[in-house]
């Protein structure tokens, strides 16, 4: 494969993370894909870095059915739960349906993609924020273990082990779940940030009987518990600064008109419905994308598939 081209260079593509309403992303991301509209940088915590590689591969379908497709209930639920699995099955949603063919990932496509790229996972023993990128990812088994050491949500995922440390989800760490510090990093100024929650959500702390639940379950891990108590606030500082950054016009922030799901929402019917959401609030907002991103309402790349019959482009068989 020839190495592939991108046309966003000096914007940043910010995918906050959400569980399973990154749903309601990859309705976007496939508008993004679907449209040409190719950014050279992408960064995403916990489920936005699923959707981070995803939208590198190019691969619309594995956009889509990463978060509609529970494959048999084997992905989430009391089946893996039951089987001492954890209740999001963590070793066969990352690793395990790659191996099995049951949601391939275009590695081919992925590596020939030029796009830096930044995901970020929290240790567990030091409160260390971790940010991986491609030179952590020679293989297609290093690329997905990063993203499930993004994704490791405490308490309903087992945890993955990387270079000896114990990793958990990376909303724990800077940025509290909404990665615009990895973009920051990176030399950007420039954002375009899709968001999991709606207009005027705030993080709300946990309540007594959630906090005494967590601080018993991570006694020994003082890390962990702490970045939990702290989250809320940390999240919320993090939304202020989007609102800034989108007042000064160097942000443009998608949020979902209304957000049907929570992040363990495992209805199929429920995540389609998230899914067509995304994509279809997507095709309305974007000739103001075309506007913040090219500078014209129709300028910038134009759609890569033709409609099919009677269904919503980026929406598969």
């Amino acid at each position: 494969m020839h190495e592939l081209t991108n046309n966003v260079f000096d914007c940043a593509l910010v995918l906050e993370g959400g569980g399973y309403r990154g749903a309601f992303s990859a309705g976007i991301v496939n508008v993004l894909l679907e449209q040409g509209i190719y950014f050279d940088f992408v960064c995403g915590i916990s489920a936005g870095s699923s959707n981070t590689v995803n939208y590198l591969s190019r691969d619309r379908e594995r956009v889509h059915r990463s978060f509609t497709d529970l494959m048999n209930g084997r992905a989430i639920g009391v089946k893996p739960l039951l089987s001492g699995k954890g209740y999001i099955n963590a070793d066969y949603d990352y690793r395990g349906c790659i191996e099995d063919g049951s949601l391939p990932f275009d590695w081919e496509a992925f590596q020939a993609n030029p796009a830096r790229l930044a995901i970020q996972s929290f240790e567990r023993d030091t409160g260390r924020t971790v940010v991986y990128g491609r030179s952590d990812m020679p293989e297609v088994g290093d690329m997905i273990d990063r993203v499930r050491a993004s994704s490791t949500l405490p308490g309903l995922m087992k945890p993955i082990e990387i270079n000896g440390q114990v990793m958990y989800d990376g909303g724990l760490g800077d940025g509290a779940g909404i990665p615009l510090p990895l973009a920051e990093q990176a030399g950007y100024e420039k954002f375009f940030v899709v968001a999991t929650r709606p207009a005027g959500y705030r993080k709300e702390k946990e309540d007594e009987r959630i906090q005494r639940l967590f601080g018993k379950a991570f006694s020994k891990y003082p890390y962990v518990r702490n970045a939990i108590f702290t989250r809320a606030e940390r999240y919320n500082e993090q939304l202020d600064r989007l609102e800034r950054l989108k007042e000064k016009g160097v942000a443009y922030v998608i949020r979902p008109d209304e957000m049907p799901i929570e992040s363990t929402t495992h209805d199929p019917r429920k995540l389609e419905e998230a899914y067509q959401a995304g994509y279809d609030q997507g095709m309305r907002e974007l000739p103001r994308w075309r506007e913040f991103l090219f500078g014209d309402a129709e300028a910038g790349p134009q759609a890569q598939v033709p409609e099919a019959d009677g269904k919503a482009r980026g929406q598969d068989a």
